[in-house]
Protein backbone atom coordinates (compact mmCIF):
# COMPACT_ATOMS: atom_id res chain seq x y z
CA UNK A 1 0.00 0.00 0.00
CA UNK A 2 2.92 2.29 0.74
CA UNK A 3 4.30 1.44 -2.55
CA UNK A 4 1.25 3.11 -4.57
CA UNK A 5 1.00 6.44 -2.24
CA UNK A 6 4.84 6.69 -2.97
CA UNK A 7 3.67 5.75 -7.11
CA UNK A 8 0.87 8.48 -6.92
CA UNK A 9 3.00 10.91 -4.86
CA UNK A 10 6.09 10.67 -7.97
CA UNK A 11 3.51 10.56 -10.53
CA UNK A 12 2.21 14.01 -9.15
CA UNK A 13 5.66 15.61 -8.35
CA UNK A 14 6.49 14.03 -12.22
CA UNK A 15 3.51 16.04 -13.74
CA UNK A 16 3.89 19.45 -11.89
CA UNK A 17 6.85 19.30 -13.50
CA UNK A 18 6.06 18.86 -16.90
CA UNK A 19 4.20 22.00 -16.66
CA UNK A 20 1.59 24.26 -15.15
CA UNK A 21 -1.21 23.08 -13.18
CA UNK A 22 -4.95 23.24 -14.56
CA UNK A 23 -5.51 25.91 -12.48
CA UNK A 24 -2.64 28.08 -13.40
CA UNK A 25 -2.83 27.72 -16.92
CA UNK A 26 -5.95 29.30 -16.89
CA UNK A 27 -5.81 32.01 -19.46
CA UNK A 28 -7.47 35.57 -19.48
CA UNK A 29 -10.10 36.49 -22.21
CA UNK A 30 -9.66 39.30 -23.97
CA UNK A 31 -12.49 42.25 -23.72
CA UNK A 32 -14.28 43.67 -26.32
CA UNK A 33 -14.71 47.45 -26.09
CA UNK A 34 -18.00 48.60 -26.45
CA UNK A 35 -18.40 52.50 -27.01
CA UNK A 36 -15.58 54.85 -28.10
CA UNK A 37 -15.65 58.42 -29.94
CA UNK A 38 -17.70 59.36 -32.63
CA UNK A 39 -17.89 63.01 -34.03
CA UNK A 40 -22.06 63.34 -35.19
CA UNK A 41 -24.48 66.23 -35.35
CA UNK A 42 -27.40 66.32 -33.26
CA UNK A 43 -31.27 67.33 -34.53
CA UNK A 44 -30.16 70.98 -34.36
CA UNK A 45 -26.94 70.45 -36.67
CA UNK A 46 -24.25 71.11 -34.23
CA UNK A 47 -21.63 68.70 -33.98
CA UNK A 48 -21.89 65.79 -30.67
CA UNK A 49 -18.75 63.48 -29.63
CA UNK A 50 -18.83 60.92 -27.10
CA UNK A 51 -17.38 63.38 -24.34
CA UNK A 52 -21.48 65.21 -24.47
CA UNK A 53 -22.19 61.72 -22.67
CA UNK A 54 -19.71 61.81 -20.09
CA UNK A 55 -21.20 62.57 -16.77
CA UNK A 56 -24.03 60.57 -16.80
CA UNK A 57 -25.03 57.02 -17.52
CA UNK A 58 -26.43 56.51 -21.47
CA UNK A 59 -28.81 54.52 -22.87
CA UNK A 60 -27.97 54.28 -26.54
CA UNK A 61 -29.60 52.83 -29.41
CA UNK A 62 -29.01 52.83 -33.22
CA UNK A 63 -31.88 52.71 -35.83
CA UNK A 64 -33.24 54.90 -38.45
CA UNK A 65 -36.33 56.78 -39.05
CA UNK A 66 -38.30 54.34 -41.56
CA UNK A 67 -37.93 51.58 -39.92
CA UNK A 68 -41.47 50.09 -40.27
CA UNK A 69 -41.21 48.10 -36.35
CA UNK A 70 -37.95 47.78 -34.23
CA UNK A 71 -36.88 51.25 -34.18
CA UNK A 72 -40.86 52.88 -33.37
CA UNK A 73 -40.98 49.84 -31.00
CA UNK A 74 -38.01 50.55 -29.23
CA UNK A 75 -38.52 53.98 -29.25
CA UNK A 76 -41.94 53.91 -27.86
CA UNK A 77 -40.90 51.09 -25.11
CA UNK A 78 -37.92 53.55 -23.98
CA UNK A 79 -40.29 56.69 -23.39
CA UNK A 80 -42.71 54.40 -21.37
CA UNK A 81 -39.96 53.36 -19.35
CA UNK A 82 -39.01 57.00 -18.79
CA UNK A 83 -41.64 57.46 -17.72
CA UNK A 84 -41.45 54.47 -15.39
CA UNK A 85 -38.30 56.03 -13.75
CA UNK A 86 -39.81 59.04 -12.75
CA UNK A 87 -37.70 61.92 -12.14
CA UNK A 88 -34.53 59.95 -11.86
CA UNK A 89 -34.83 59.51 -16.13
CA UNK A 90 -33.66 63.09 -15.58
CA UNK A 91 -30.15 61.59 -14.72
CA UNK A 92 -29.61 59.74 -17.79
CA UNK A 93 -28.99 60.34 -21.51
CA UNK A 94 -30.53 58.48 -24.03
CA UNK A 95 -29.74 58.73 -27.37
CA UNK A 96 -30.90 57.59 -30.77
CA UNK A 97 -28.26 57.11 -33.14
CA UNK A 98 -29.64 57.36 -37.01
CA UNK A 99 -27.89 54.25 -39.19
CA UNK A 100 -29.37 55.97 -42.82
CA UNK A 101 -27.41 59.28 -42.99
CA UNK A 102 -28.51 59.51 -46.43
CA UNK A 103 -32.62 60.06 -45.10
CA UNK A 104 -32.63 60.74 -41.74
CA UNK A 105 -31.11 64.59 -41.75
CA UNK A 106 -30.94 66.41 -38.56
CA UNK A 107 -34.78 68.17 -39.42
CA UNK A 108 -35.88 64.08 -40.30
CA UNK A 109 -34.76 63.08 -36.85
CA UNK A 110 -36.46 66.03 -35.09
CA UNK A 111 -39.56 66.29 -36.53
CA UNK A 112 -39.32 61.82 -35.87
CA UNK A 113 -38.50 62.01 -32.38
CA UNK A 114 -41.06 64.24 -31.64
CA UNK A 115 -43.13 61.19 -31.45
CA UNK A 116 -41.40 60.39 -28.73
CA UNK A 117 -39.96 61.36 -24.73
CA UNK A 118 -38.38 64.57 -25.30
CA UNK A 119 -35.56 63.26 -23.67
CA UNK A 120 -34.56 61.12 -26.16
CA UNK A 121 -31.67 63.09 -28.30
CA UNK A 122 -30.78 61.82 -31.84
CA UNK A 123 -27.86 62.14 -33.58
CA UNK A 124 -26.64 61.30 -37.30
CA UNK A 125 -23.65 62.67 -39.38
CA UNK A 126 -21.77 61.87 -42.57
CA UNK A 127 -22.20 58.06 -44.22
CA UNK A 128 -18.37 57.79 -42.73
CA UNK A 129 -19.19 59.35 -39.39
CA UNK A 130 -21.76 56.90 -38.92
CA UNK A 131 -20.27 53.68 -39.87
CA UNK A 132 -17.46 54.79 -37.37
CA UNK A 133 -19.54 55.32 -34.43
CA UNK A 134 -21.45 51.84 -35.46
CA UNK A 135 -18.19 50.66 -35.36
CA UNK A 136 -16.98 52.13 -32.56
CA UNK A 137 -20.11 50.34 -30.87
CA UNK A 138 -19.79 47.22 -32.21
CA UNK A 139 -23.14 47.67 -34.26
CA UNK A 140 -24.18 45.52 -37.64
CA UNK A 141 -26.12 47.65 -40.41
CA UNK A 142 -26.45 47.19 -43.47
CA UNK A 143 -28.71 48.41 -46.71
CA UNK A 144 -30.94 45.95 -48.41
CA UNK A 145 -32.99 46.88 -52.04
CA UNK A 146 -36.41 46.67 -51.24
CA UNK A 147 -38.53 45.68 -54.36
CA UNK A 148 -40.02 48.75 -55.20
CA UNK A 149 -36.65 49.91 -56.10
CA UNK A 150 -35.96 51.72 -52.22
CA UNK A 151 -34.07 50.00 -49.56
CA UNK A 152 -34.56 49.57 -45.97
CA UNK A 153 -32.01 48.91 -43.45
CA UNK A 154 -31.37 45.65 -41.56
CA UNK A 155 -29.57 46.69 -37.97
CA UNK A 156 -28.62 45.39 -34.19
CA UNK A 157 -31.58 45.81 -32.08
CA UNK A 158 -30.04 46.07 -28.93
CA UNK A 159 -30.15 48.68 -26.46
CA UNK A 160 -26.51 49.80 -24.97
CA UNK A 161 -25.91 51.34 -21.69
CA UNK A 162 -23.24 52.55 -20.20
CA UNK A 163 -21.77 54.23 -17.06
CA UNK A 164 -21.25 57.93 -16.27
CA UNK A 165 -17.43 57.39 -17.66
CA UNK A 166 -18.45 55.94 -20.77
CA UNK A 167 -17.81 52.19 -19.86
CA UNK A 168 -19.65 49.45 -21.43
CA UNK A 169 -22.53 48.08 -18.79
CA UNK A 170 -25.04 45.66 -20.56
CA UNK A 171 -27.62 45.57 -23.02
CA UNK A 172 -31.19 45.96 -23.17
CA UNK A 173 -32.41 43.27 -25.77
CA UNK A 174 -34.96 43.93 -28.21
CA UNK A 175 -38.12 42.88 -26.19
CA UNK A 176 -36.86 42.94 -23.11
CA UNK A 177 -40.02 42.78 -20.26
CA UNK A 178 -40.41 46.23 -18.87
CA UNK A 179 -39.80 45.73 -15.43
CA UNK A 180 -36.84 44.26 -16.42
CA UNK A 181 -36.00 47.11 -18.65
CA UNK A 182 -37.04 49.88 -16.07
CA UNK A 183 -34.80 47.37 -13.36
CA UNK A 184 -31.80 47.82 -15.80
CA UNK A 185 -32.27 51.44 -16.39
CA UNK A 186 -32.82 51.82 -12.49
CA UNK A 187 -29.72 50.42 -11.82
CA UNK A 188 -27.86 52.20 -14.18
CA UNK A 189 -29.03 55.70 -12.79
CA UNK A 190 -28.50 54.99 -8.84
Amino acid sequence: MRALAWAVAAATLTLSACGPSPQKAQTTQPTVRIGGPFRLVDTAGRPVTETALLGKPTAIFFGFTYCPEVCPTTLAELTNWLKALGPDADRLNVIFVSVDPERDTPAQLKTYLANFDPRIRGFTGTPEAVAAAAKAYRVYYAKVPTEDGGYTIDHSSAIYLFDKDGGFVEPIGYGTPAERAVGQLRKLVG
